[in-house]
């Protein structure tokens, strides 16, 4: 049998540098891809293993499909995925490779379950967007702090993030999603799509961190994905508004990757349920190096058959059981996660 081949596109950005490097770690055979080939060949120099090379821009469809025709499963890195999201995807749905990417955008990942859900079901595919930092980390821990209840009238998922540097991609994703005039919300078991003007309110976070006041509703991806599989009334996205405050948050194209590890996070997720007292928390630093080891380990799984049965299009605890997920993420080093189940 072939050694499954990894596809990294957006290779040689933050992101796609780091999730290229866990999978030489591991010992995985990757093709590095992007449009600009003088710097994926400049990466593959760079980084402590041998890796393929593959240029392929996103105007370039059978680029794409040449590159998906020969990986196990794709991982795309490279936002806004509003933008970059239908070629690639594409040309993993056509290919019959698995697909993993980092999009955080909330109406680009309703669209890849509206439009990819059949064809990646005919395909034999298992397609996870949102498998990354925002929208995937707000997603598995959902999941495992309300397994096994039944009523679930809240939940309310808070980013608390400090020393967030964007990048270029980042940058611009932020910019579209903050200036979008209508959001996707989820109240009374429907999720609804209108304007929504964004507020100030405040989360009562664990323990050193203590009550914030946060920006609601954040318009990250979970909003879709954590109803697919949460049996939940009212779903509540925030981020602290500090984030966004902090100097040099926007001037920070150029930093070297060891000024951008310097961020520390926590994600929390209180429910009002039945039982009560269901909540938990996931707390760490570097929240680019927790998305690409999501990323991986997501993909690892897939490539290696110990991923979903199902195939579509999935949310990341749909793909993968939440709590196990988790918790090999913190045996890794990116998190590290409190669960409390109900009373």
């Amino acid at each position: 049998m072939p050694t499954p081949l990894f596809a990294v596109y957006g290779a040689t950005g933050h992101t796609g540098r780091l999730v290229a490097a866990e999978l030489l770690a591991r010992g995985r055979d990757v093709v590095l891809s992007g449009r600009d080939e003088t710097a994926l060949r400049a990466l593959a120099g760079e980084l402590a293993g041998p890796a393929e090379v593959h240029p392929a821009p996103l105007d370039d469809p059978a680029a794409l499909r040449e590159l998906a025709d020969r990986a196990a499963v794709l991982i795309h890195c490279a936002g806004p995925f509003s933008v970059t999201g239908d070629p690639v995807a594409t040309a993993a749905v056509e290919a019959g490779c698995h697909y993993v990417d980092h999009a955080v955008e909330s109406f680009h990942v309703r669209h890849l379950f509206e439009a990819y859900a059949d064809r990646a079901e005919a395909a034999g595919i298992a397609m996870v967007p949102g498998l990354s930092f925002y929208g995937g980390l707000g997603d598995l821990l959902a999941a495992a702090v309300t397994d096994g209840l039944t009523d679930v009238e809240r939940i309310v998922v808070g980013y608390s993030v400090r020393g967030w540097r964007l990048t270029t991609g980042a940058k611009n994703t932020a910019a579209q999603l903050f200036n979008e005039s209508e959001r996707i919300t989820f109240s009374g078991g429907a999720h609804h799509v209108g304007y929504v003007e964004p507020r100030n309110a405040v989360f009562a976070f664990p323990p050193p961190i203590g009550p914030r006041t946060m920006i609601t509703p954040f318009p990250s991806c979970d909003i879709v994905t954590i109803p697919r599989h949460v049996p939940v009334r009212d779903l509540d996205l925030m981020l602290t508004a500090a984030t966004f405050e902090e100097e040099g948050m926007f001037d920070s194209e150029d930093l070297d990757a060891d000024a951008r590890a310097r961020s520390d996070f926590t994600v929390a997720v209180q429910t009002v349920a039945t039982p009560p007292g269901a909540a938990g928390h996931a707390s760490g630093h570097d929240l680019w190096r927790m998305a690409a080891l999501a990323s991986v380990e997501g993909a690892v799984r897939l490539a290696d058959g110990t991923g979903p049965r199902r195939r579509g299009v999935l949310a990341p605890a749909e793909a993968f059981p939440a709590e196990p997920f988790l918790r090999e993420l913190e045996k890794l080093g990116a998190l590290a996660l409190t669960l409390r189940p109900g009373r």
